[in-house]
């Protein structure tokens, strides 16, 4: 068994997909357009599906926006440079919600970045092993 992917509902779909493809540089897997169920999605990933876990990123027509409410908490990614992270996120136009530093009570360093949606990513800095 894996984990296939983790869906998440959005209010626009092409300002999704940008975000996690310019902004967070996933590639777009697939797209799939049902009218009749008044429903679109994509599929965000870094890998295919066949090898990794991905995102769905699903628009219902008419939903422009959603209450996140307090059961979700955040995605994470491992990076090799949470601040360089964070400063690419910037340049791009994307929204910082937490600089990059170690956790409270540890030593990993993490940094929290925001999608439009407003689903928190969290970014986890790669650590060598000793």
């Amino acid at each position: 068994m894996r984990i296939l992917h983790t869906m998440l509902r959005v209010g626009d779909l092409e300002r999704s997909v940008r975000f996690y493809t310019e902004v967070l540089g996933m590639r777009l897997l697939r797209t799939t357009d049902r009218p009749e169920q008044k429903y679109s999605l994509a599929f965000v990933g870094y890998d295919g599906e066949d090898k990794a876990a991905v995102l769905e990123l699903t628009y219902n027509y008419g939903v422009d926006r959603y209450d996140l409410g307090s059961a979700f908490g955040h995605i994470a990614i491992e990076v090799p440079d949470a601040k360089k992270a964070c400063e690419a996120v910037r340049a791009r136009g994307g929204a910082v919600t937490r600089e990059a530093g170690p956790v409270k009570g540890g030593t990993t360093v993490i940094a929290f970045a925001q999608d439009p949606d407003g689903y928190k990513i969290e970014f986890i800095e790669h650590q060598s092993a000793p």
